[in-house]
């Protein structure tokens, strides 16, 4: 098939096909003219490096994890285990970073809004003190 089918069917476009093969990720014979053509298991492949990215990884790192799926082997299997479980590692740390990063914001709000109550009311804006005298609801002459 060829790269705009592929495209359509992996649900990406077809520059991140593009993208994919100049990572290493993807892989394409070409036609006497010069055209990609994929074959059916690029299908998955593509589902399979997309789930990859939505994990958070880099194209670096699932670089690293395709033997597992080029080559199946024990040894593949378990080198790919392991440097998920790595990058499991490193997200649940940036959750940690981004947790105490919130709380210190909440902590930092709160202070602003405490500050915020000992500040005196704004002045009224010309316009409001404006409408106040021209209101029909105004008893007697405006004092200035």
């Amino acid at each position: 098939m060829r790269i705009g089918e592929l495209a359509a069917r992996a649900g990406v476009s077809v520059r991140s096909l593009r993208y994919y093969e100049q990572q290493g990720l993807l892989t394409s014979t070409r036609t006497p003219g010069g055209q990609r053509q994929y074959t059916e298991y690029d299908v998955e492949r593509v589902h399979f490096i997309q789930g990859l990215y939505a994990a958070n990884l880099s194209s670096r790192t699932i670089a690293e994890l395709m033997p597992c799926t080029d080559s199946p082997s024990v040894h593949n299997s378990d080198a790919a285990l392991e440097r998920m479980a790595r990058e499991r590692e490193r997200i649940t740390a940036q959750i940690g970073e981004l947790l105490r990063a919130r709380d210190t914001l909440d902590r930092m709000a709160a202070l602003g809004r405490a500050h915020r109550e000992t500040l005196p009311p704004p002045a009224p804006a010309a316009e409001e003190v404006a409408e106040t005298r021209n209101s029909p609801l105004t008893l007697g002459p405006a004092s200035a």
